[in-house]
């Protein structure tokens, strides 16, 4: 919910240096996949530095799992090309390549012992014995797996232990830059939340450069250094957590990472007036190259209650018809004529009751983006 985005975005540490003043690692140029008549990925222009964690989302068929697998080698792009430090990538195999892939099935030997698991990429490149031992040992302890599982089928192995498993094979590869398909995807949600932390520790500690899938909002939120945004296989935007939740690009990216109250508004000689009432409406800062329309994006943790309507920058009169707990927050439904809006409140304030309400917004807080 709008809250856990919120509230992930507001935790995030200071994020690394922008990738512009990083070397890139992964390069893509004017990239396309098209089937028949469609285009999946429709003209991708991306760079993503040494040692970043980048995730992609998107909603179902905005072509995410088609660039995925571009990355990873198992499709070859119709124009354009990726590179990998300089090197041209559009038609080598997977496993020529310095990448590996984390698949959401975790596709696992299922009748080999977790250290087998480990070992077989060491195995194919004829380690010798004792040494992929030690490899995978090492491996067991950086997923905070005993050594005692070495030996352990993985048929006797819980969702996140297979998980553990899966990475530190990934890691065996040893690969420049490692790519997840939506690994936790069939976790509960708690194993999900450590996972999500352990990911984030492991990028961190390896150096490694990550390129995540997920359908996931929070997820992307919680670990990514830089998160792209996917529609009708273009990337909308692409951003910190931070700018894509508070400086989305247009109401599509808005409207995907929580959500909104949006209200259309057209310019007039008089100022901005609301398109479906025609009351006139306070708006912050405009972006550069905004035209004569434009929606104003409020999300419901920054609207309030307020005494009346020298009390906000706008204001709405409604009735509050229902309310959902967030936790420490309260969400309302208020409806206002033929609209309901959200907004949300500490737990320990309290909300008119009964009969008619007032709710408004700063215009600073709100986020005008282009119709």
């Amino acid at each position: 919910m709008t809250t856990a985005f919120a509230a992930a975005a507001v935790r995030s540490p200071a994020p690394p240096p922008h990738p512009a003043a990083r070397r890139p690692v992964l390069q893509l140029v004017g990239v396309r996949k098209v089937f028949s008549n469609f285009a999946a990925v429709d003209g991708i222009d991306l760079d993503i530095a040494e040692g970043e964690f980048v995730t992609i989302v998107g909603p179902s068929g905005s072509g995410k799992t088609t660039l995925l697998r571009m990355l990873a080698g198992l499709e070859a792009p119709s124009e354009g090309n990726i590179t990998l430090r300089g090197e041209l990538m559009n038609h080598v195999p997977p496993d020529k390549r310095p990448t590996c892939l984390v698949f959401q099935s975790l596709a696992l030997f299922p009748h080999r012992s977790v250290g087998e698991n480990i070992e077989f990429p060491l195995k194919v490149r004829k380690v010798a014995p004792a040494e992929r031992r030690a490899r995978a040992l090492e491996l067991l302890r950086m997923v905070r797996l005993p050594e005692s599982y070495y030996a352990r089928s993985v048929l006797q192995c819980s969702g996140g232990e297979r998980q553990r498993v899966a990475l530190a094979r990934a890691f065996a590869y040893d690969p420049d830059v490692l790519f997840f398909d939506e690994p936790l995807s069939a976790l509960d949600y708690k194993l999900k939340k450590l996972l999500e932390k352990e990911l984030k520790d492991l990028h961190r500690e390896s150096g490694k450069t990550f390129v995540y899938i997920t359908h996931s909002l929070e997820e992307a939120m919680v670990m990514s250094d830089r998160i792209g945004v996917m529609r009708g296989g273009r990337i909308a935007q692409i951003g910190t957590p931070e700018e894509i939740y508070a400086r989305p690009a247009d109401r599509f990216v808005a409207e995907f990472f929580g959500e909104v109250n949006a209200f259309d508004i057209r310019r007039t000689e008089s100022g901005w007036i609301g398109i479906e009432d025609g009351a006139p409406v306070s708006v912050g800062a405009e972006p550069p190259g905004l035209g004569e329309a434009a929606t104003i994006i409020v999300r419901p943790e920054v609207m309030r209650f307020v005494a009346d309507d020298a009390s906000a920058d706008n204001a709405l009169c409604g009735e509050i018809v229902n309310e959902y707990s967030l936790g420490s927050r309260v969400q309302y439904q208020v409806r206002c004529g033929a609209r309901t809006l959200l907004v949300e409140a500490p737990r320990a304030g309290t909300a008119p009751r009964g009969g008619e309400v007032r709710i408004g917004w700063t215009a600073a807080d709100a986020i005008l983006v282009g119709a």
